[in-house]
């Protein structure tokens, strides 16, 4: 029994650390996505569209580890917790992941539209989103890697900085939308691409509430 139990301790460490392995690479996306589009910067988006490829690689590996060790260990109680919220956490980190891509795409596309006019006046709120954002991806991490609801909780107040920051700079493109109708291709991608960062912090915060699972065994709903 304890040989058993060794061993099953060793897989669910080693699947916490190849969740975090993860979580490090998408949280590089992110900021990869988050700059290219801030700065118009070709070589960061890339970057980031050509590192999607490795983080479903491995998510897809970590699922079936998942699977695995519930087939051959028949994990219960906490155990059991860190296997289910390791899927769920996966999940949110691939769609992050998804998120990212698109972002850099639609940063790809705003360089080739940019006048030195357009855009200039919600750039700034968008800025301020893509570093929520990114503080959100490092701090959900950082709960999940020490069990540490307190820093899970603070997805919550971040995230309605963030949707408010959203809320206002939809209500400006459109706005520039009617004023300078020739340059609605250039908003659109704008806008598109705030909505993408808006997603990721929602699934930051899904991870929140995930690692508050994992360490008390309740649901708490952080958005």
């Amino acid at each position: 029994m304890t040989s058993q139990r060794t061993s099953l301790e060793r897989e669910l460490a080693e699947l916490r650390h190849g969740i975090m392995r993860v979580g490090r690479l998408v949280e590089a996306l992110v900021f990869n996505a988050a700059q290219a589009l801030v700065r118009r910067d070709e070589v960061l988006a890339k970057k980031a569209i050509a590192g999607d490829d490795e983080v479903d690689s491995m998510c897809k590996d970590i699922e079936r580890r998942c699977v695995r060790l519930v087939a051959t260990q028949q994990p219960l109680a906490r155990d059991l917790r860190i296997v289910f919220t390791g899927i769920k956490i996966i999940s949110n980190l691939e769609r992050m992941g998804d998120h990212a891509v698109d972002i850099a795409r639609y940063a790809l596309n705003l360089i080739t539209c940019y006048s030195s006019t357009v855009a200039d006046v919600v750039l700034e709120d968008i800025t301020e989103i893509a570093r929520l954002v990114q503080q959100m991806v490092e701090a959900s991490l950082e709960a999940y890697v020490s069990d540490d609801t307190s820093r899970a909780r603070e997805m919550s107040s971040i995230d309605d900085d963030v949707d408010h920051l959203y809320r206002k700079t939809f209500d400006a493109i459109l706005d520039l939308m009617e004023k300078e109708p020739e340059d609605t291709r250039c908003y659109v991608y704008l806008l598109l691409a705030a909505l993408r960062l808006e997603r990721v912090a929602d699934r930051a915060t899904n991870i929140g509430e995930d690692v508050i699972y994992l360490t008390t065994g309740e649901w708490e709903e952080l958005n």
